[in-house]
Parts: C-alpha cells; structure tokens; sequence
C-alpha cells in the first residue's frame, strides 16, 4: 500500500503548486518551474546585500574613527594653547626687562634722518595684450 501511494503522489500536484496568469501572451506560469532570470537576480540581490553591510561597517568605522580623532584634536589643542600662554607670558616679562637705553649697548642707533620711498605709478603693473599668452 506504501508503494502504491508513493506511485500516485508522484504524479498527484502537491497543494503548493500552481500557475499563475501574470500576462496575456502566456498560458500561465508554474511556480514549480525555475525562471530563467531568477538565479541572477538572486545573485544580485545578495551581491548588494554584501556591498551594503560592507557600506554600512565603513561608515560606522569612519565616524568612530572620526570622534575620536575629534576628541585627540580637541586635547592636543588645549595643550598647544597653554604652551603658547606660557611662552607668551615668558615673552612680556622679557620685554618689560628691556630699555630704550640698552639699544645703544646693543649696537642700534636711534633713528633720526628718516628718508621714504615713493615709486610714482602702480607697482606690479602689467601692460598685456588680450589674447596674448
């Protein structure tokens, strides 16, 4: 009985298979029956798929990696600005140390017969033709 009922469900549809009229140029199309197409777009489909998790771990990677240079940025800048106060500050008590009358120790001299150069016209004028290289 076993082997009888194996002989007929091997010809009987199963309740999963059908057809189904899409168009008007065809009978009908059966589910049971692979479309020629369909292993590409399978293909495709899981292609992108890959390229999109891909996508998505760079980009979560690139705006971690980003904070945390943001927050390297932030430290490193706060220790260049004290740096530059203190040398600031090492700088106005230098010059406050220094006076008028020790410039001719230095060798400078004071500045008495001051003479300015005028250039009349425009300096860096450049007379071109058009269209000239």
């Amino acid at each position: 009985m076993g082997s009888r009922i194996l002989k007929i469900s091997k010809y009987k549809p199963s309740i999963f298979q059908g057809s189904l009229k899409l168009s008007s140029r065809r009978a009908g199309i059966s589910l049971t029956v692979e479309h020629p197409a369909e292993r590409f777009i399978r293909q495709g489909l899981f292609v992108t798929l890959v390229v999109l998790i891909c996508a998505y771990g760079y980009f979560v990677t690139a705006s971690i990696l980003n904070v945390i240079a943001r927050k390297e940025a932030i430290a490193q800048s706060a220790s260049l600005e004290s740096t530059v106060a203190l040398l600031e500050r090492d700088y106005y008590a230098l010059a406050a140390a220094v006076k008028p009358d020790q410039g001719a120790r230095l060798g400078l001299a004071p500045v008495s017969d001051t003479k300015y150069v005028r250039r009349p016209g425009t300096v860096g004028a450049l007379d071109s033709q058009p269209n000239e290289l």
